[in-house]
């Protein structure tokens, strides 16, 4: 079992880092091999919206997303992690998200229309943090991830989605929410769906 970590947030030890990393182990106690991608270590262009992958699946713009598509497609688990920058999640991620226009556009042309609504390519997992109280903190992050993971031929399974964390590795005070983030992990490799919301 292949699960991919994507750090989303620029800032290293931070909250949604911590969380993806016990995520990640809690997989690994399952046997799973996890590997990761730092988002705002990648130089890499937006999406063009030039249309270069309609007819081959295949993004025409060379950059680092070269070595993170691979990545994406062998991966049967991801597991996004972001802080909530304006009520969504970070530019870095999104940039990669983006991109994956290409995946998309090879999804529609491999897959018949009939089973599109099949996902036969793994599943995927979002981690969100923020400092606010705020209603709908995570509503906009969690509707991107599940077309992220729909243009990947992956069902969106849930996640954990936790409020009023602000600090760098203020986490670290919330040990039931540590432990969350492990428990994804194993469900993940299980093949279950998870949320939890705190």
């Amino acid at each position: 079992m292949k699960v991919l970590g994507i750090f989303g947030s620029p800032r290293k030890g931070g909250n949604s880092d911590l969380l993806l990393t016990e995520a990640l182990k809690g997989a690994e106690t399952l046997g799973a091999e996890t590997k990761t991608i730092r988002s705002s270590e990648l130089k890499l262009s937006g999406c063009l919206e030039c249309g270069g992958c309609d007819k081959t699946g295949v993004c025409v713009v060379k950059d680092d997303m070269d070595l993170v598509y691979p990545k994406l497609i062998e991966s049967e688990i991801i597991i996004l992690a972001s802080p909530m920058f304006f009520y969504g999640i970070t530019s870095s991620a999104k940039a990669i998200i983006d991109r994956c226009q290409a995946l998309w556009s090879r999804r529609m042309l491999e897959k018949a229309p009939e089973f599109r609504k099949r996902y036969d390519s793994g599943r995927g997992y979002l981690i969100a943090v923020g400092a606010t109280k705020g209603t709908n903190l995570f509503e906009g992050s969690e509707m991107v991830a599940k077309y992220f993971f729909d243009a990947l031929d992956k069902s969106y399974d849930g996640g954990l989605f936790v409020k009023s964390v602000e600090g760098k590795a203020a986490i670290m005070d919330r040990p039931d929410v540590l432990a969350d983030a492990f428990e994804l992990g194993k469900r993940a490799v299980l093949g279950e769906s998870f949320h939890v919301a705190k």
